[in-house]
């Protein structure tokens, strides 16, 4: 017993003609006769009379019509239901952000967001990477912000923008004397970089096209915190790669150095398993970020993405 095949007795007995029931179903004529028999044989009870003309149901198939006109109105209100709960925006969602973009993209974003979502709660917490895919994979995430691609099968990248990397340098630093930096000036084991685990410090090596840093400063540093490092080097302790929204303080820029073009970037995404359906609250979510950042960030064509993996 199918849904179509209860379609076609409904139909069959609103128009009590074969050929108009099977034009109102959008199905040929023979089609849905063979379709009514099958269900007939499988019930092992005879719907209609087609011997009266026109054809009538029997006594025991005005019951079956009932049910089934019955069973596809609680169908059609189940499909008004979900496609009600797709298109809202009530209820509480998990938010998972990477440590270097969460103190610095959710206060620009979140005030907008929730003044323009009221009715929206979200739970926010940090996590590095690994984190966020193990839960969004679980289910016990719904959507993450982190750097991407992920080059996951079971997860669904929306990009956002491309944030460029800048050289952040202690005073008096002899770079501070150029425009621009090309990645093959740096040496690795002047760069701070974060903790492993991190994304953002993979990336920091592969721009320095190394895998791992072996510094002098006469103690090793563990650290998830950009904003550790920028106050290290602060004290003249080698230099560090920052994203650009970590110094749009203007006090900082005299210490901050671009590179030449195409300059390296990270691009931003969020992430969501590819059977998440909530696809208003992407939307919104995305229209709230793109709003509160640079227009520059959205141009892909300038940059150079440096990827994790």
């Amino acid at each position: 017993m199918t849904l179509a095949q209860l379609e076609y007795i409904v139909a069959l007995d609103n128009f009590r003609h074969f050929v108009t029931a099977a034009e109102s179903c959008d199905v040929s004529q023979p089609n849905l006769t063979t379709q009514v028999k099958k269900l007939e044989q499988e019930i092992g009870v005879k719907i209609f009379d087609r011997d009266t003309k026109p054809l009538q149901p029997t006594v025991a198939g005005n019951l079956i019509l009932l049910k089934a006109r019955k069973i596809l109105l609680e169908v059609s209100e189940l499909k008004e239901f979900v496609l009600t709960e797709k298109e809202s925006l009530e209820g509480e969602f998990t938010l998972g952000v990477i440590p270097t973009i969460s103190p610095y993209l959710l206060p620009l974003f979140l005030p907008e967001f929730v003044n323009t979502n009221p009715h929206t709660k979200l739970k926010i917490r940090e996590m590095q990477t690994a984190e966020i895919i193990h839960e969004l994979q679980r289910g016990t995430l719904d959507i993450g912000l982190l750097a991407t691609p992920l080059e996951e099968k079971t997860i669904r990248e929306i990009p956002l923008f491309y944030e460029p990397f800048l050289l952040y340098l202690p005073e008096n630093h002899p770079f501070l004397k150029r425009n621009h930096i090309i990645p093959a000036m740096l040496d690795a084991n002047q760069i701070l970089v974060l903790d492993e685990g991190h994304c953002f410090r993979d990336q920091i090596l592969s721009i320095c096209d190394s895998k791992s840093t072996k510094n002098n400063f006469g103690f090793e540093f563990q650290s998830g915190s950009i904003e550790s490092l920028k106050r290290l080097v602060d004290k003249g302790v080698g230099y560090t790669l920052v994203p650009e929204m970590a110094v749009m303080d203007k006090e900082e820029s005299k210490f901050l150095r671009r590179f030449d073009a195409p300059e390296p970037v990270r691009e931003i995404s969020l992430a969501v398993t590819k059977s998440f359906t909530k696809n208003v609250l992407i939307h919104a979510m995305r229209k709230s970020i793109l709003l509160s950042i640079p227009e520059r960030f959205q141009k892909e064509e300038q940059y150079k993405m440096i990827n994790w993996k």
